[in-house]
């Protein structure tokens, strides 16, 4: 990995000043409209190629066509091809040159993408806009320095978060606010709970909402993670709460990916009550339950008699340019057109997508309201090292398996150990 690095910093840093020198002499000084950000010269016969994941690659071809009838006196073309967001970042820094020139990323992958100068920032042109049309929190978190100046390094496209999602036939609102009630409710029906337990991205929610909280990154390399100054008798009561809780609905609670969520609730019998679930699910979900859609905030649980909010993570997901593209000035435009409130608009139409441009109106919307609720206590899914996962996966592997203890003492071990692997 720090071979493949070191490759992509010279090659990113041989190309950045080409670029920036090409950004500034290609500005148009005029405004369509007033306030609004000013427009760059598109490159003509621009040849781009965009990556999104599979969910979304039939709204963006259609986006990509309205993009090119837009420009179509540059004759700019766009090749949109399947790419998971999850694996973006890895096949950027794996090969730049054969990288799509535009592509979507969650915000985890943020900084090995700044630590290579792999992304090409956002141009002036377009930070105020951002800055004042997307959420305060999605636009500081692809904030950063370069050489002595802030600046955004993608445009934010949607909240990456998960929240409680159950079957109102079974699981009522008022069960959907514990972890106690659910599960109970669960049982109860013969009905499975859902939940990627062995999962980092979701397991941290175990010492999370104990009090600990990442605390940023640290070192030459930035290679250590930080966290808070946290109190680890509390964190470890809470993990024990959680997997003495689990190991007691041993046979309700069921550790899977989440797309057994939604299979569950569509099967004939449905077999599946509630789940933790993403944003990104929200409307196969609803397809699947209908009129018996529920949606919630993480519930509590109790902690030695005191009901704790369950407090897990919250990321974004991006639409960045990556630093070496050939046509820097319609790659720039196009990453702003697709975070744009009409775009952003049909993603949360047809996919249920949280937009981050507030010009796109919510109201009425469930899931997208617990979200919103649910970032203003969520630890932001940011400067994390690659190698916080799989430490973070196998504490919740051990926190949820029946057999494995669950008393304070082992939770305790178990927290020093995924520390100490994460930055090991």
């Amino acid at each position: 990995m720090k071979i493949k690095r070191i490759l992509s910093l010279v090659l990113a840093a041989a190309m950045m000043a080409v670029v920036f020198v090409g950004c500034s002499k290609s500005e148009d000084k005029t405004s369509s409209t007033s306030g609004a950000a000013k427009t760059v010269e598109v490159e003509k016969n621009a040849k781009l190629k965009l990556w999104g994941p599979a969910a979304s690659l039939s709204i963006l071809k259609e986006q990509a066509k309205a993009f090119e009838k837009k420009y179509a006196d540059k004759n700019v073309k766009i090749e949109v091809v399947a790419q998971e967001e999850s694996d973006a970042g890895t096949q950027v820094l794996n090969d730049s040159e054969a990288a799509a020139d535009v592509f979507a990323f969650p915000s985890d992958q943020l900084t090995k993408l700044t630590q290579a100068k792999a992304l090409l920032p956002v141009y002036d042109n377009y930070v105020s806009d951002i800055s004042k049309n997307h959420t305060a929190a999605a636009v500081d978190t692809v904030k950063g320095d370069l050489n002595g100046k802030e600046v955004l390094y993608a445009f934010p496209e949607t909240d990456n978060g998960y929240y409680l999602v159950y079957d109102k036939s079974v699981v009522s609102d008022e069960d959907a606010k514990s972890w106690e009630g659910v599960l109970a409710a669960c049982k109860k029906a013969g009905r499975q709970f859902i939940m990627d337990a062995g999962n980092g991205y979701y397991s941290c929610m175990f010492p999370f909402t104990g009090g600990l909280k990442l605390d940023g990154l640290e070192g030459d390399a930035q290679d250590t993670q930080k966290f808070n100054k946290y109190d680890e008798n509390e964190v470890a009561q809470t993990m024990s709460a959680f997997s003495e809780l689990f190991h007691k609905y041993k046979d309700t609670f069921v550790s899977a990916t989440v797309d057994k969520i939604s299979a569950g609730f569509s099967t004939a019998k449905r077999t599946c009550a509630a789940g933790i679930d993403g944003t990104w699910n929200a409307a196969v979900n609803e397809e699947a339950l209908g009129k018996d859609f529920g949606v919630a905030v993480l519930p509590t649980i109790n902690v030695n008699g005191t009901d704790k909010q369950t407090v897990a993570m919250i990321g974004y997901k991006y639409i960045g340019v990556k630093s070496v593209t050939k046509f820097p000035n319609a790659a720039e435009e196009l990453a702003n057109y697709l975070v744009s409130a009409d775009c952003q608009k049909t993603r949360l139409d047809k996919l249920g997508w949280t937009p981050t441009n507030k010009g796109v109106e919510v109201e009425g919307n469930d899931a997208i309201q617990t979200m919103l609720t649910e970032a203003k206590t969520f630890v932001v899914q940011a400067n994390i090292i690659q190698a916080f996962w799989d430490p973070m996966a196998n504490l919740g592997n051990m926190v949820y398996k029946p057999g494995e203890k669950s008393d304070v003492a082992t939770m305790k071990t178990l927290l020093k150990n995924t520390l100490t692997n994460i930055n090991s």
